[in-house]
């Protein structure tokens, strides 16, 4: 009876072994199946993060003529972004500081090139609030357009595409945003690059000719005046600037000339 017995217990050890075993074996699948599941939520994670990483809000993009700078006149596309820091008084896009649609940047540079054209302008608002701005302008020289950038002049514009021709205000008193001028920005102008003056009054543009010669811009780069749409007769700041042999291009916005004060042209 006793090795019966013995038998027996060693039958019952080796059933529980393999019970063992078994719960051992469903272990290790359920652990791997639970890794499995944490790896794959962490590569949709990453890849929902790596969209993320590729979008911008765009309040419009729209097909007109360029109205300023040195591309005057030319077709363009442009590339308007939402948000902007500053608060200029006389800002002609606070339509654009809020409203706007999320797009990947792919699909913004296919609705750029549905125009066919072959200038591209990325303004605002204020474009260079948006990180992923830089990446735009990289993906739109990359593919063969003319890229230009207006700026605020109140971030770093030291990531900009050196082959993007970078439109940077000088903002006036007049603005009420003179304080956030980046006087760091200007030791980084090439001759491609403008900056811009949009004068108020006798006293911005008194204050704007002392501006240029404390930082020698026209030295720089080209320098552009304009006057502030019904703010200044458009002749009184071209006597001005006669008188005074300026070394500075006059300027209008030749969209506001065709079109009047309007989104989207």
């Amino acid at each position: 009876m006793s090795g019966e017995a013995s038998g027996n217990e060693a039958s019952g050890n080796e059933a529980s072994g393999n019970e063992a075993s078994g719960n051992e074996a469903s272990g290790n699948e359920a652990s791997g199946n639970e890794a499995s599941g944490n790896e794959a939520s962490t590569s949709e994670a990453l890849t929902d993060a790596r969209f993320k990483r590729e979008r911008l809000r765009v309040n419009e993009i729209f097909h007109s003529l360029q109205g300023e700078a040195d591309a005057v006149g030319y077709p363009t596309v442009f590339v308007r972004l939402t948000g902007c820091p500053l608060r200029c008084q006389y800002c002609d896009t606070e339509y654009a500081f809020h409203a706007g649609e999320w797009y990947d940047l792919d699909a913004i540079v296919d609705q750029v090139g549905s125009f066919d054209a072959r200038h591209v302008c990325v303004t605002g608002g204020e474009p260079l609030a948006q990180p992923n701005c830089l990446k735009l302008l990289t993906r739109l020289c990359d593919a063969g357009y003319e890229v230009s950038l207006e700026t605020s002049g109140a971030l770093d514009i030291a990531g900009v595409d050196a082959r993007v021709s970078r439109v940077v205000d000088v903002k006036t008193p007049g603005s009420r945003e003179a304080a956030r001028n980046r006087t760091e920005n200007f030791p980084l102008l090439t001759r491609r690059d403008q900056v811009k003056f949009v004068i108020c009054s006798r006293e911005d543009y008194d204050w704007s000719k002392e501006y240029l010669r404390e930082h020698g811009l026209s030295a720089r780069c080209e320098v552009l005046f304009s006057p502030s749409y019904t703010e200044l007769p458009p002749a009184t700041l071209a006597e001005w600037i006669l008188a005074d042999r300026l070394p500075v291009r006059f300027q209008l916005q030749l969209h506001k000339i065709l079109w009047g004060d309007v989104p989207g042209r």
